[in-house]
């Protein structure tokens, strides 16, 4: 005998429901300690000259990085065949690094961590509850003016 299926609840997984996108209030990193966050594939070997401009950048803006956290994929030999991908579609990175990140920000006491790499929609919404504080990609950092 078949079980009756249950309803599911969750008010963005019911049938027809429309889920409202808003956009991220526009964090305005002038004036903002910031932690930077890179994602860098092994092959690449110029990623501290890369870290360097983006935090360039964001002093440009008004930042102060207070902080740097860089994961590498691909180093070894087993991350080379999956470099392309990120170590979770979740967070971009391992959940050691998560970790780390969090740790860094709390210690301090960074306003927003912002990432090189392009965050997801999913992204930007984990990412804070995890790290503590907002994140943002480099390219959603406002230029101020």
């Amino acid at each position: 005998m078949q079980q009756a299926r249950r309803r599911d609840r969750r008010p963005d997984h019911r049938a027809g429901a429309v889920r409202a996108r808003h956009p991220a209030p526009a964090f305005a990193v002038e004036g903002a300690d910031v932690v930077l966050v890179g994602y860098f594939s092994g092959k690449q070997k110029d990623f501290a000259a890369l870290m360097d401009a983006a935090a360039q950048q964001l002093t440009d803006r008004g930042a102060r990085v207070v902080g740097r956290i860089v994961q590498r994929r691909g180093v070894s030999a087993g991350g080379a065949g999956k470099m392309a991908l990120p170590y979770s579609s979740r967070t971009l990175l391992s959940y050691g690094k998560v970790r780390e990140a969090a740790t860094l920000c709390e210690r301090t006491g960074a306003d927003a961590a912002v990432f090189l790499a392009p965050l997801t929609e999913r992204q930007r919404r984990v990412l804070p509850g995890l790290l503590g504080c907002p994140t943002l990609s480099l390219t959603d950092a406002p230029t101020g003016g």
